[in-house]
């Protein structure tokens, strides 16, 4: 069967704007974010002098240096995830002050009935899942998160989606316990954080393998597309 052509960069630009709304409807539930971003967002709410967004600059940040070591090199390319963390912050921060339902300060989180709460919740689900899948396909980096992830598992040859739950179960931990610490309880966390956890993995493993069988990405620009290889050369 011949496959989709589908623009690589546009794909890329597309995910950006996907992941940071489902990332912002997923919050305005308040049935709990996804694990990856449950940390910067629980910072966020006890140190609200820097916004979600910017809470992700920190945090990825400090994932980046994480991936620089384990790779043992440092390559000017690299730095586009960050960029890609930078654009996804702002993107995040303008969604959630724009959209009156996702501004906190105009729609409280939660503050609508449970069962469309939970329906949006797993919209949010599947989008995030969708475009972290469609950042694997793209050869610009997608942000930290997703870029240690594709890299760390191409680094040492282990499977992608079992090592992406793998690192979403380390985020939840990791989530808890700065909960823990910071509220005495759990806040910014709750039962979507745990379902998040749980089938998150799963459901980029189908989109991931779902675009392979029927979508063909096509970068614009060959030549610019080889200087991202993740391969060690």
């Amino acid at each position: 069967m011949k496959k989709i052509k589908i623009n690589n960069e546009a794909t890329y630009l597309f995910a950006i704007a996907l992941i940071a709304f489902s990332v912002a409807l997923i919050a305005s539930t308040d049935l709990g974010v996804s694990m990856v971003v449950a940390p910067a967002y629980i910072l966020s709410l006890k140190f609200p002098f820097l916004t979600f967004g910017q809470w992700e600059y920190v945090l990825q940040g400090l994932m980046f240096i994480a991936f620089c070591i384990i790779k043992r090199k440092v390559r000017f390319v690299y730095f586009t995830s960050f960029l890609n963390c930078i654009v996804y912050g702002a993107v995040l921060d303008l969604f959630r002050t724009v959209i009156p339902f996702l501004n906190p300060e105009i729609t409280a989180p939660g503050s609508y009935a449970l069962p469309l709460r939970i329906a949006l919740l797993g919209v949010g689900m599947v989008l995030t899942s969708f475009a972290v899948a469609l950042f694997f396909k793209a050869y610009l980096y997608p942000q930290v998160y997703d870029f240690f992830v594709k890299g760390v598992s191409a680094h040492f040859g282990i499977d992608r989606g079992k090592f992406k739950i793998c690192y979403d179960m380390s985020s939840l931990a990791l989530s808890i316990v700065l909960s823990l610490v910071l509220f005495g309880g759990f806040n910014g966390i709750g039962i979507g954080t745990i379902v998040m956890a749980s089938f998150n993995g799963l459901i980029i493993g189908f989109f991931d393998k779902t675009l392979d069988k029927y979508v063909e990405f096509t970068p614009a620009f060959k030549k610019l597309a080889k200087t991202f290889d993740l391969e060690d050369k």
